[in-house]
Order: C-alpha cells, then structure tokens, then sequence
C-alpha cells in the first residue's frame, strides 16, 4: 500500500497566488516547497545548460518541455527533507506531467495527499503580474499597487528595482493563453479523482485565502 505522506499539489494560472501559500503551508506543515518555476530561474541564473535550454521557451511565456522538468522533479523528490511530504508549486503543468507523476509516485511508493486549486479571475492576475517589480540586491517584491516600494525605482534596503523580462503584458497574456491550452485539463483530471478542493483566491487578501488553506488540510 502507498505510504501516505503529505505530498500536495497546487494548481491554478501564473499569479494566482500558489508561491505564497506554498511558502505558508510549508511553514505550517514543515514540509519543502518545491517550485519548478524557482529551480528553473536557478538554473537559468546559474548558465547550466538546462537553464539556456529553458529560457527559450520561458522568455516567450511557453511551457519548458517535459522531458526537461520530469528528472529534475524526481531527483528533488528523493532528497531527506522530502521524507515528510512535499508541495509541488507550478507541477504538474499538463496532462502528460500529472500522469508521470502518478507513475514516479507509484515506483516510489508514494501518493498524492491533496490537490488544491486557486481560482482567480484572468483580468486580476494580469494586474498583479505587470505590476511586480524585485531588488536586483536583496530580492525583495514589491507591487506598484498591492505593496508600492519607498521610492519609484529603488527598494528600502537602496536597491534598484527591476521587473522580470516575462512580467509584461504581452508574455503574461500568452502566459494565461498556454495555460487555458496546456493547464487547465489538469484540473479536470485531478478533480475526477478526489482530494481535490478549489480555493477562491480572486479579491481576497493572502490571510483570508490562507485560511480556506489550512481548513483543507487539517
């Protein structure tokens, strides 16, 4: 029988919110957040090769290949922090990643605990995205509207602010546009299945999302 660990996927569009509450329910649970979106811009960052191989397709706002993603979930999966569970934040993306995710878990002995999917409006996501901007220092985010900086251009630590090459209107356009495509028969697959709850995510503060959150997984 699978071993009941509290493995958790968060579904939902590209700003919906799923970061933040992964970071509060991996607090919460002490288990890792595991964000392929991150470990991508790690690579990126780092000029490995997957990182060059993986920007072109992040840089128009498409989906990176799935042969490119699967090993490098597995291999983070096994890690000892993992022993507890784990939250897959941006995993899996399409209907070929949810079942070769089913399939590793199963070689493992693992299965999924629940599936949790945030639901916000197309119109909110791309104002929360195209107003994002981070400090080239301390990387800290800040939003022109949500949580303004100091300063137009600089962080409070005396930072300057940029905003990621994919956070303009037309690449989070195409974003929403692949996920429709690619993403969101997921959620049909997961629902289907059990352990899947919708979170409504659209006009509510992080605290008040939260709390549909934790009142799923307790």
């Amino acid at each position: 029988m699978a071993e009941e660990r509290k493995i958790i996927v968060l579904l939902g569009p590209p700003g919906c919110g799923k970061g933040t509450q992964a970071r509060l329910i991996a607090k919460a649970l002490s288990i890792p957040q595991i964000s392929t979106g991150d470990m991508l811009r790690d690579e990126r960052s780092a000029g490995t090769e997957l990182g060059r191989r993986s920007s072109v397709f992040m840089d128009k706002g498409e989906l990176v290949p799935d042969e490119l993603i699967l090993d490098m979930v597995k291999f983070r999966i096994q890690k000892g922090d993992c022993a507890g569970g784990f939250i897959l934040d941006g995993f899996p993306r399409t209907l070929a990643q949810a079942t070769a995710l089913d399939e590793t878990l199963e070689s493992l002995d693992l299965r999924l605990w629940r599936v949790l999917y945030f639901d916000v409006p197309d119109a909110e996501i791309i104002e929360r995205i195209t107003g994002r901007f981070s400090c080239v220092l301390c990387g800290k985010i800040y939003h022109v509207t949500f949580n303004p900086p100091p300063t137009k251009d600089n962080c409070e630590c005396g930072g300057f602010l940029l905003q990621r090459p994919d956070d303009s209107v037309a690449v989070v356009t195409e974003r929403l546009r692949v996920y429709m495509e690619s993403t969101a028969p997921v959620i049909g697959y997961y629902e289907g299945r059990g352990r899947f709850t919708k979170i409504l995510g659209g006009g509510k503060a992080i605290e008040e999302v939260n709390r549909q959150v934790m009142d799923v997984l307790r």
